[in-house]
């Protein structure tokens, strides 16, 4: 288990020193189709170039346009939306509004067949879902940019704030609202969803009621990072799991409920302490004295 968090900085592994890697690095570049060729995450004149973190042996994907590799996750979820055969392109970040004309967010991409007349037939919406980060991220990224090579195997373990993959956060703050609003609007239209996340993430999700794939509305499209025979990462789907929409959605937005007597057992404690506590008195001194 490595002892820094770091697992890919400007999309190479930390201990990897290939030529493309250090020019990578020292450019600040993207090899992950971002909008422009640079990193932009964070600060655009200063990115925080870290595309995964470790979590145990595992490499979490702490940004969102590390799912786009080779465009691999598009071919799934055409896979999923389209019969064989489709023509079909896609685009991201896509706004979408409500009835009132107000925003419900961007997709980030939607799938769209068309015909031979490049009529738009049909199309589908593909969310991906990175992980966000607790702790801070920026100081171990930072210290090891000032000295790559010398820094590769830097233990980082005894610093505050050592970053982690916050899960739960994830999951509440970023994706129940995504399949709540945007999600419900294209439910309500009759269209398919794919949301792609990787294995450490959809692992911490409440188990979700599978289905066929032909009676799926939502396929989780499921990746990991896997070490090539050079060592570097790459994204391989690990499973797909399809699911009805509704009910994915009910799963994952129903919290566990644990047991109100050992609630109302906090809250006894908290009012026994409050009584208990001798009351303050303070001495104010005579304002009129000389």
């Amino acid at each position: 288990m490595p002892n820094h968090p770091l697992a890919e900085v400007f999309g190479h592994s930390t201990t990897d020193f290939s030529d493309r890697a250090q020019r990578f690095r020292r450019n600040k570049l993207c090899p992950f189709n971002n909008k422009v060729p640079s990193c932009t995450k964070d600060k655009a004149k200063d990115p925080l170039g870290v595309c995964s973190v470790y979590h145990g042996q595992s490499a979490v994907i702490t940004c969102p346009v590390r799912f786009r590799e080779d465009w691999l996750i598009a071919d799934d979820a055409a896979a999923f939306f389209f019969p064989d055969g489709s023509m079909w392109t896609s685009l991201t970040e896509v706004r979408l509004a409500d009835s009132e004309g107000k925003s419900a967010g961007n997709i980030d991409v939607v799938l769209v067949a068309y015909n031979k007349a490049g009529k738009v037939i049909d199309f589908g919406s593909l969310e991906v879902q990175a992980v966000y980060i607790s702790g801070n991220v920026r100081d171990p990224f930072a210290h090891y940019m000032e000295n790559c090579a010398a820094h590769q195997d830097m233990n980082w373990r005894s610093e505050p704030n050592y970053p982690r993959p916050d899960f739960l956060s994830s999951s509440r703050k970023r994706l129940a609202p995504q399949l709540m609003f945007k999600g419900g609007i294209l439910n309500a239209w009759g269209k398919k969803m794919s949301v792609a996340l990787d294995s450490p993430f959809f692992n911490t999700l409440p188990k979700l009621k599978e289905v066929s794939k032909e009676d799926a509305n939502v396929a989780w499209l499921v990746y990991d990072l896997v070490p090539d025979k050079y060592g570097s990462l790459r994204i391989t789907k690990s499973r797909t799991v399809y699911t009805e929409f509704s009910e994915a959605l009910n799963t994952i937005t129903r919290p566990k409920v644990g047991k109100v007597d050992d609630f109302l057992k906090i809250l006894q404690a908290k009012v026994d302490e409050k009584l208990e506590s001798p009351p303050i008195n303070q001495t104010v001194d005579n304002p009129f004295s000389v």
